[in-house]
């Protein structure tokens, strides 16, 4: 299986990177924006393998097979740093650490590949430490950003990246990947592939994780019983559990493998007391562990209001006579029935309710539940 061959949906981009690869209008700094679940992490690992590709024919690279493909795609090419926070942002000192790196001349593989998957998760200041580095690297260093949009970066570092888009692909194409890669049965790869809204990643997760789709479920269907603020402030209170559970079902296990590997580096079983000495090292495990539960959070959540603004986009369609699917199909008789009772400018307002929500929550220190209940309000 190529590299290629997991951009679902993205030919012309596929295209695009393959002739780059081949060295056809290579540069230096590449940009890759995309909405979540269009796969530009994705987009951008496959390049990052086609270009230390071991084959010798320069429109095979990519091949997926090769030892070069192999530890790009499983992140451990001694050439190709990959960088994703799991904090609020990406600090300025993981940012010189990146420079200093991006200047080492590559030691297996024929370039040096920088890969920032958050890079609109950088503070102005951070990302002008990046900005030399980018625009004058050394001759086999290549920079690859991603995020959702050119706008979420600076304008002097996407003036000097080349811009790649990518697109949702089609949820015919996801639900069989689903099925082809996962196993998954036919009819309900369709359903977490509409229910995801073509994110693969989200669409895999509810494939296989019943809580999941339960979750999702409940999410979709609170708007119809809200008609009182009692009810609006009971309707936050159920998306911020909704969100805080989900993140704490994926935190759970992995803070006690790192805690349980922690104590076993430091040659202590899970039972013994803690000496003086080695107390640091476990508080700094501990807090960034807290750090990334607060992230998890407010992308939990986020998630979360994006599959309440699911409900409100197909409550618009059907006020709009519009033939477009729904996302929430089997939901399609509660839909119509709500959707007769407002109008299109009603339903705009509310999905605006949301959006305006989910800034508040991923860009500012606002308490979640207090944002989401002047939301809830709004929704009446």
């Amino acid at each position: 299986m190529s590299v290629w061959e997991q951009l679902v949906g993205q030919s012309p981009v596929v295209e695009q990177l393959r002739r780059a690869a081949a060295g056809e209008g290579l540069t230096h700094a590449w940009l890759f924006t995309g909405p979540p679940g269009s796969g530009r992490s994705t987009a951008a690992k496959a390049f990052a393998a086609a270009l230390n590709c071991e084959v010798d024919d320069v429109t095979a690279r990519g091949c997926g097979v090769c030892s070069g493909c192999r530890t790009v795609l499983a992140e451990t090419h001694s050439d190709v740093t990959f960088v994703r926070t799991e904090k609020i942002t990406i600090t300025i000192d993981e940012a010189r650490e990146l420079v200093a790196k991006s200047g080492d001349r590559p030691s297996t593989g024929r370039w040096r590949i920088v890969v920032v998957e958050d890079a609109d998760r950088m503070a102005e200041r951070t990302t002008n430490v990046l900005l030399k580095a980018i625009e004058e690297p050394t001759p086999r260093t290549i920079w690859m950003l991603c995020a959702p949009s050119p706008a979420d970066v600076l304008v002097t570092i996407r003036s000097r990246c080349r811009p790649v888009s990518l697109r949702l692909p089609p949820v015919a194409d996801v639900a069989a990947l689903l099925v082809e890669r996962d196993g998954a049965d036919p009819e309900l790869a369709l359903q977490a592939a509409r229910s995801a809204q073509s994110h693969i990643g989200i669409a895999r997760r509810l494939v296989h994780d019943a809580a999941a789709r339960e979750r999702r479920s409940a999410t979709v269907r609170l708007p119809l019983t809200l008609s009182t603020v009692s009810q609006a402030v009971n309707l936050a209170e159920q998306i911020v559990k909704i969100a805080t559970d989900e993140a704490a079902s994926s935190n759970e296990e992995r803070d006690a493998e790192e805690r349980s590997r922690l104590f076993e580096t430091l040659g202590l079983s899970p039972d013994d007391k803690l000496p003086p000495s080695l107390r640091a090292q476990v508080r700094q495990l501990e807090e960034d562990q807290k750090r990334r539960a607060k992230r998890s959070v407010t992308d939990s959540l986020d998630r979360t209001l994006t599959d309440l603004l699911s409900f409100y986009r197909d409550v618009l369609m059907i006020q709009l006579g519009g033939s477009v699917e729904l996302v929430n199909t089997e939901l399609a008789n509660e839909i119509a029935d709500f959707a007769a009772k407002s109008t299109p400018d009603v339903t705009l307002a509310r999905m605006d309710a949301v959006n305006t929500t989910r800034e508040r929550i991923t860009t500012t220190n606002v308490a979640p539940l207090l944002a989401v209940e002047a939301m809830a309000a709004s929704l009446i």
